[in-house]
């Protein structure tokens, strides 16, 4: 599968104020989500919600080969940070 986001794509997020609870989480299921492991403070990951299981969150990258919940587990409902609401595609200008 190709990737949903490329490089140069511009992305309006809606920051969650407080961590994500799990009936607001439902709603997000097949969405975009930022995400930022505890593990790694600072760094912001883009991936898909693909399932919520006893208040444990389940992220997946849309290119197979990305580091997700396939590789790290669930994640926890406040590692979950902001919701993409919107991306906007810059053309490539041609010179010539």
């Amino acid at each position: 599968m190709s990737p949903t986001l490329n490089d140069g794509d511009w992305l309006i997020v809606s920051w969650f104020d407080s961590a994500l609870p799990v009936v607001v989480g439902n709603r997000l299921l097949g969405k975009m989500v930022v995400i930022e492991r505890e593990e790694r403070p600072g760094v912001f990951l883009v991936k898909r919600l693909q399932k919520i299981h006893a208040g444990k969150f389940w992220v997946q990258g849309d290119n197979s080969e990305s580091s997700d919940s396939r590789t790290w587990g669930p994640l926890s409902a406040n590692e979950i940070v902001g919701r993409v609401l919107l991306r906007y595609r810059r053309s490539k200008t041609v010179s010539g």
